[in-house]
């Protein structure tokens, strides 16, 4: 995927949660089955894009993606919430439930 690319899914999606990740990562392995669970269960509207910063560092840099893992919410094209490193599922749960009912409904 390219920059453009994932600039664009963001802009055409009503919500979009980009989550980067490094190899060799035990945290970035551990969270991803479950923010994808969160996602799939309690948020099916927002849109899951993996994308692995070694492979990509041309979208790592233009996000501003330095530390892995790290997980961006978007709605309607702007960035919602930034999450770096550990993160708790139902905090995360908890803090995107509001615009999500408010957007998607």
């Amino acid at each position: 995927m390219t920059v453009a690319a994932l600039q664009q899914l963001i802009a055409s999606k009503a919500a979009v949660a980009v989550y980067f990740a490094a190899p060799n990562c035990g945290v970035c392995e551990a969270l991803r089955p479950k923010i994808e669970q969160l996602l799939a269960t309690q948020f099916p509207a927002i849109t899951f894009v993996p994308i692995q910063i070694e492979k990509s560092p041309g979208i790592s840099g233009a996000f501003g993606v330095f530390s892995a893992p790290t997980l961006l919410i978007f709605f309607e094209g702007n960035e919602f919430l930034r999450k770096v490193r550990l993160m708790s599922i139902p905090e995360l749960a908890q803090i995107i439930e509001r615009p999500y009912k408010m957007l998607i409904g």
